[in-house]
């Protein structure tokens, strides 16, 4: 099997740094501890963390590609 010629780091690790955000974003809770706005009747608090499941993944895909 082939293997990927080892990388010095470079502008590579860089598109790591993008992995802290969702990190950051959920980390203090007051925050985003509310009811209002809801969206179809879910409260803030819930619609919140979910769209920083999907934020996340997209975000880990787009890092992964980058690193490649």
């Amino acid at each position: 099997m082939a293997r990927h010629p080892t990388r010095s780091g470079g502008s590579s690790r860089l598109w790591n740094w993008l992995l802290l955000i969702p990190f950051i974003a959920l980390l203090w809770v007051p925050f985003y501890n509310f009811v209002e706005p809801a969206l179809w009747g879910i409260p803030f608090f819930y619609w919140y963390q979910f769209l920083w499941v999907i934020l996340t993944s997209a975000l880990i895909i787009w890092v992964h590609y980058k690193n490649d």
